[in-house]
């Protein structure tokens, strides 16, 4: 048994969505190291086309907004200019909204669910075709869902919307997987904790503060969600099926709650 040869993901090609910044270009980067060709999506097309050129020659930018059917569609049709098939799919693009109850709106709600809810499913459903053609009972293609253990548990902030949108894609996941795996195609998903990002600006601009409440005692770093995602990925994660692999340094398993005993 060749371990180290299990985690690699040699003539691979992948998708990340988001993948121009911080979790995306995390898993995008360390699926390039272990030998993919990774196509990033983002919505502003700068950003996309710089964090290709700074990844490498095995980077390419398809910028697209995933937030419609359309675009999704459009994303599928731009891959398909350039592969046959895809062995990897990153479902992580997404956005949060938070807003007092009183006031939270629809399009706070709207979104919210299109991006983190709909598009993964559509988005799927469109490059299913070059998952299947990818897949095969010794190599299945993979689909990875980001979701978040604000998708497990109740974070402190009015993000109404993101908490719906998060849980409901780790059960999706677990329907697509149901379905899929009939085509040796393994969906699964990854719920990260507190990594530095735009969308955690707490954990970004206030990580110690914040490690405080982590029973690890740090919040996330880069290279422990990209090594969740490559063990997904590659050989090593085959035998995974609709699961969730959450990486928070044990914030959702493992914290302590406050005694109600007098």
């Amino acid at each position: 048994m060749n371990i180290e040869q299990l985690f690699r993901l040699d003539g691979r090609v992948a998708l990340v969505t988001g993948g121009s910044r911080f979790i995306g270009r995390w898993i995008s980067e360390a699926f390039i190291a272990q030998g993919a060709k990774v196509y990033i999506c983002a919505r502003t097309v700068e950003d996309c086309m710089q964090t290709a050129e700074e990844l490498g020659p095995n980077c390419i930018a398809l910028p697209q907004d995933l937030s419609t059917v359309a675009g999704c569609k459009a994303l599928a049709a731009q891959l398909a200019e350039h592969e046959q098939k895809l062995d990897i799919l990153v479902n992580n693009a997404g956005v949060a909204w938070g807003e007092p109850f009183e006031q939270f709106p629809e399009k706070g709600w709207d979104k919210v669910m299109d991006l983190n809810l709909k598009s993964p499913f559509f988005l799927t459903q469109a490059l299913y075709p070059m998952l299947k053609a990818a897949a095969s009972a010794d190599r299945p293609a993979k689909v990875i869902n980001i979701t978040s253990i604000d998708g497990q548990r109740l974070n402190p902030w009015e993000t109404y919307s993101y908490h719906a949108s998060k849980s409901g894609l780790i059960y999706l996941t677990k329907r697509m997987a149901a379905r899929l795996i009939e085509d040796h195609i393994n969906v699964t998903s990854i719920a990260p904790g507190a990594y530095p990002s735009k969308m955690n600006r707490a954990a970004r601009d206030h990580g110690e503060e914040v490690a405080r409440s982590i029973p690890a005692k740090r919040i996330g770093r880069p290279e422990d969600l990209a090594a969740a995602a490559v063990y997904l990925a590659s050989q090593a994660g085959d035998y995974v099926v609709g699961e969730t692999l959450t990486v928070d340094g044990g914030l959702v398993s493992a914290k302590v709650g406050v005694s109600i005993d007098a």
